[in-house]
């Protein structure tokens, strides 16, 4: 076991972490972003094909990276916010209830400090609980795990991840799945399958940490959009540095396991090192790729603005987390998604 633990769907491999090949050219990026649709046959083989125990055993996937030289990320300086929004039905659930799963409690409750936190178990409920999750698929024929978030969308469908946890290594992952509330092999909230995976040009073409942002449109479950059942986090883009954060996930590699939502929180920072990402004391593990990142928590609704996500780390500067900054790359991600 490496002595390491890292943000990533698990461990990172190289003694810094960059993405390799990261000279990329504007061609290259514009003829990108094209993104993953799955048929409606796959949809239902995906749906199938997640039980219980295949989630359980799902590993987290590996960010195996090179050195290289990282590209500056041009800043806007006006920042866009979208608003959180609240569920409108009840969903049924399996293992909690959903009135525990969601319910809002005071800080108090949060035990033993809320904030700063290096990582520990979400207590304090709210709606965190639900837009939350776990994100399953197939990566070179293993089955794999990540986690994701509900957004605020037009679409009503759209889960916020890593650009990693829909594809790497120059392919799409199949049977991807995004399960809300997670709870030991339960899917409390349902299994929402992919219609489509998308990520940033920037990732899609060379897999630049920097844009290491990925997004899924879910198909309806049961007759209901996701964030009808689970409620929506707002989410912000050029937002700015050094603000206090908030980040969840689902980490898999030791000392966790995958059954429990996971946070951290604390003073953000800018990478001081070589990217251009956010920085946060935090040990969670391989799995948390993905989780969000949030500004303006509020603890006790359980509600904020996502402006990042659970990226990468170096091997030499342990119990530290990164994550991409959400520019406008992000947003036109964002937007490209929720308009699918």
């Amino acid at each position: 076991m490496r002595r390491h633990r890292f943000a990533t769907a698990a461990l990172l491999t190289a003694g810094a972490l960059f993405a390799g090949g990261l000279a990329t050219t504007g061609a290259a990026q514009a003829a990108g972003n094209t993104g993953h649709s799955f048929t409606a046959a796959q949809q239902r083989d995906t749906a199938a094909f997640w039980t219980a125990d295949r989630m359980r055993s799902a590993t987290p996937l590996d960010l195996k990276t090179t050195p290289g030289a990282l590209r500056q990320v041009p800043r806007a300086a006006t920042p866009t916010t979208i608003a959180p929004t609240t569920s409108t039905t009840t969903a049924t659930t399996a293992g909690r209830s959903a009135a525990s799963a969601g319910a809002a409690v005071s800080p108090s409750a949060v035990t033993p400090a809320a904030f700063p936190q290096a990582g520990g178990a979400w207590t304090g409920g709210g709606a965190v609980v639900k837009t939350s999750g776990r994100v399953f698929f197939t990566f070179q024929g293993r089955t794999a795990s990540c986690s994701g978030n509900a957004v605020t969308s037009q679409n009503a469908s759209t889960v916020i991840t890593a650009g990693h946890c829909v594809k790497y290594q120059g392919a799409w992952h199949t049977n991807w799945v995004f399960v809300p509330a997670y709870d030991n092999g339960n899917a409390p909230y349902g299994q929402w399958t992919a219609t489509k995976t998308l990520t940033t040009p920037q990732w899609e073409a060379s897999e630049d940490i920097n844009y290491d942002v990925g997004a899924a449109v879910v198909a309806p479950l049961n007759g209901q959009t996701l964030t009808s059942v689970t409620g929506a986090q707002g989410i912000q883009f050029n937002g700015g540095y050094n603000k206090a954060m908030y980040a969840f996930g689902f980490p898999a590699a030791s000392p966790y396991d995958g059954t429990k939502l996971i946070y951290c929180a604390g003073n953000s920072s800018k990478d001081f090192l070589f990217s251009q990402d956010h920085s946060l004391a935090c040990n969670m593990t391989g799995g948390s790729s993905g989780g969000p990142w949030f500004t303006s928590f509020n603890e006790t609704t359980g509600t904020g603005l996502q402006s990042s996500v659970n990226s990468f780390g170096y091997t030499f500067l342990p119990n530290r987390m990164f994550g991409p900054y959400f520019g406008t790359d992000a947003q036109n991600l964002y937007n490209k998604a929720q308009a699918s």
